[in-house]
């Protein structure tokens, strides 16, 4: 199936330019259950290999690039670590990055940390929640955030708890869920108002 036939496009925002990170490692099984569903096509993106302006700074190509990524996603993941109790800067600059208006204004958004710590990177997804809500993003419920997350993959990001693994996938399964309920239908009925303002565009047929 082309990506033209895939009405449903995701964005996949890492927040981690490490090499060999753990926020790769966990979008990763964000990705693979995003792909199980024919409807739907990812667009990752990889911050190490953008060049995104700081605030005040001119906005590079890639800058428009990105936004233009997000713009046309149906919906959003935003994945980051947990550095110092918050989301990572690599994070807030790729929000930066998304203009004002925000790109992610009245974009389902879900949001997955992944921390070394015992609690997790529930801090670092309650500032990130409060700086998307701010911008205008619509915020899923039940984020998820992965806890010792050097025991969770091995260094060739292979999972090793097959728990958190579910748990992880389900921030895909999450997200489709809402588009579906709540995004489908309008996108639906768009297209079918479209096809049928061509239908009686065509003098060849005559509508009753």
């Amino acid at each position: 199936m082309e990506d033209s036939d895939r009405h449903i496009r995701i964005a996949v925002l890492l927040g981690s330019v490490r090499p060999g990170n753990y926020t790769a490692m966990a979008s990763g099984l964000v990705v693979d259950e995003l792909g199980k569903n024919p409807r739907i096509a990812v667009d990752v993106v990889d911050p190490a290999t953008l060049d995104l302006a700081f605030p005040g700074r001119t906005p590079s190509q890639d800058t428009a690039r990105l936004q233009g990524i997000v713009r046309s996603a149906t919906g959003v993941i935003l994945v980051t670590p947990e550095y110092h109790g918050s989301f990572s800067s690599v994070m807030k600059l790729i929000i930066e990055n998304l203009g004002f208006p925000s790109a992610l204004e009245g974009k389902p958004v879900a949001l997955l940390g992944v921390a070394a710590g015992a609690i997790g990177a529930i801090k670092s997804l309650e500032h990130l929640r409060g700086v998307v809500s701010h911008v205008g993003g619509i915020v899923l419920p039940l984020p998820i955030s992965v806890a010792n997350v050097q025991k969770v993959f091995d260094r060739e990001g292979r999972v090793l708890d097959p728990t958190v693994e579910k748990l992880v996938r389900r921030t895909a399964t999450n997200l489709t869920g809402y588009i579906d309920k709540h995004l489908c239908p309008a996108i639906t009925l768009e297209r079918l108002m479209r096809e049928r303002a061509d239908i009686e565009q065509d003098p060849n047929v005559v509508t009753v």
